[in-house]
């Protein structure tokens, strides 16, 4: 009767929390960590530095974007990006100075290059050539054929003399 009411306490619970949660407002959702005294005032750059910053990985969560990081580094670069916007740089013009500074880590998204196809392309490479040696291996293994030893007359005579004696 216990494990009844532990299984029904459980299932009310799990019922909470994927129906009853999101309705009640319980769920939680990303918080953006820009602080007040770093918006801008005009509302079209300040547009732009969210949609710079939610491309840049923040150095020290490394998971999260600088607009989501409540860190240190990531208020930084949120300050660098809506200075360097302020001064009049085009969104491309602030991600190759922030890449130029911190490398292509900095970029949630990597720009697609010869380092990135290279290190995505590795595994299958690898894969491609273990496939490619276990099939050269089996094709010598069939090839290698073991000549089976043949007994000589004088061994066959000695041999069907044992198994007749016993």
């Amino acid at each position: 009767m216990r494990r009844l009411t532990h299984l029904s306490q459980a299932l009310a619970i799990a019922l909470l929390v994927t129906v009853g949660a999101p309705a009640a407002g319980l769920v939680a959702t990303p918080a953006h960590a820009v602080e007040p005294d770093e918006v801008l005032a005009d509302p079209a750059l300040e547009a732009r530095a969210r949609q710079l910053s939610t491309g840049l990985r923040c150095m020290v969560c490394q998971n999260q974007s600088i607009d989501d990081s409540n860190a240190g580094l990531a208020k930084d670069l949120r300050v660098l990006v809506r200075e360097r916007l302020v001064a009049g740089d085009t969104d491309e013009e602030v991600i190759t100075y922030l890449v130029s500074r911190y490398g292509e880590f900095v970029l949630l998204r990597p720009r697609v290059s010869i380092g990135t196809i290279a290190l995505w392309a590795t595994p299958f490479a690898v894969l491609l050539a273990g496939i490619g040696y276990a099939v050269i291996a089996m094709r010598r293994r069939e090839n290698d054929d073991v000549p089976t030893p043949t007994l000589s007359d004088e061994e066959k005579r000695a041999l069907a003399k044992v198994m007749k004696n016993g």
